[in-house]
């Protein structure tokens, strides 16, 4: 048994093919993403895995469309999404597969 701080993760993610890791797997990423009202992430999109995202509670802009809590936004290769925090909010964020330097910025 081994525990750890969320806090001590980097941006949330505690599963994965980096450092810190709580799993060092190239099979899938996970983390627990906190975000206040206004933070948001450049468009970007994956060549190769899929990207899950749940929204625990808050609300948010992805694809150009709001999703509250309990709302799952699957992302699949080749799919441009920026994300914009409208309030508080947490999410859940899975990538199938865990591919490392898999994230390409696109220009707004």
């Amino acid at each position: 048994m081994y525990s750890a701080k969320l806090a001590d993760m980097t941006k949330g993610w505690f599963v994965g093919n980096f450092e810190p890791s709580l799993c060092k797997t190239n099979d899938v990423e996970v983390a627990v993403k906190k975000y206040k009202k206004g933070d948001s992430e450049s468009a970007h999109y994956h060549k190769v895995a899929t990207e899950i995202t749940v929204v625990v509670s808050g609300r948010v802009e992805m694809f150009q469309q709001e999703w509250n809590a309990g709302d799952i936004i699957v992302a699949e290769p080749g799919d441009t999404t920026s994300f914009a925090a409208l309030e508080d909010a947490t999410s859940v964020v899975v990538k199938i597969p865990g591919a490392n330097n898999d994230k390409y910025l696109v220009e707004e």
